[in-house]
């Protein structure tokens, strides 16, 4: 019978992009903790660079690479440098981007905020599947996951219309991009979280009294980083070999009415 067990993610080659806090920093470490040689990337050099050196100091292989995912050059290199440190590409996954108090309705919110979303969390993971593809084509396939929110389902978003929008767009480019590459062996699938206790979140509730009753909805509670980093972990792993095209939610209950 198969059981499941630790280093199901053994000799798997990993680009995480936005891992210098929060969900993606757990996914990275998750990731190496369970067998896989990781590539943390950011903005932020100082926090990447601790992200590393804590994994290495627990016993994994990981390096950051500094990146802008709002520009072509920078998403290029930093995939060129991954695949020349890691000597491949498996898995990919997608979390640069977030939500912010400067976000609102459509008929009041920020446009410099819609633009602002719509070209880290949108374009930006445009970007990274363009380039990293290619590589994942050259290994024979691989896992591709993008993170997004229950947001871009349209509701729940209390108020947050630039984010709704970016997500949704995200959505709907895991399904293309899963559809466009299924021949070349290479799953496309995304997590859609709502509100998980990250430092950002936490402060942005509050700041914003209102958005913590949003949270109302949600039946277990306020999510933890590692619960995603757990639903990743079946998405890159070949546990999930048969999935593709998918948005798994990850709510806490907040659909369940």
């Amino acid at each position: 019978m198969y059981r499941y067990k630790d280093g199901r993610l053994k000799n798997k080659c990993a680009l995480v992009i936005g891992a210098t806090s929060g969900i993606g920093q757990t996914c990275a470490e998750m990731f190496a903790e369970l067998g896989a040689r990781v590539i943390v990337t950011g903005r932020r050099v100082v926090e990447g660079e601790a992200v590393a050196r804590n994994i290495v100091a627990a016993g994994g292989d990981a390096a950051f690479l500094q990146c802008d995912v709002t520009k072509p050059e920078p998403v290029a290199e930093t995939v060129r440098l991954a695949v020349d440190r890691l000597g491949r590409l498996d898995i990919l996954l997608n979390n640069a981007g977030g939500s912010s108090s400067a976000d609102g309705l459509v008929t009041t919110g920020s446009l410099d905020e819609f633009w602002e979303k719509m070209r880290v969390d949108c374009f930006g993971t445009f970007l990274t599947l363009r380039f990293a593809i290619p590589e994942m084509v050259k290994s024979g396939g691989g896992s591709v996951i993008n993170m997004v929110s229950i947001a871009g389902f349209g509701n729940l978003t209390g108020g947050r219309s630039a984010y709704a929008s970016s997500k949704a767009a995200v959505m709907n480019l895991t399904r293309s991009t899963a559809h466009a590459f299924a021949k070349d062996r290479i799953r496309v699938n995304a997590i859609a979280p709502a509100g998980v206790g990250t430092e950002r979140i936490r402060k942005m509730l509050m700041d914003r009294p209102e958005a913590i009753a949003a949270l109302a909805t949600q039946q277990f509670g306020l999510i933890e980083p590692e619960d995603i980093a757990h639903a990743a972990v079946f998405l890159a792993s070949d546990e999930s070999r048969m999935i593709t095209g998918h948005v798994l939610p990850v709510d806490a209950g907040a659909f369940a009415d």
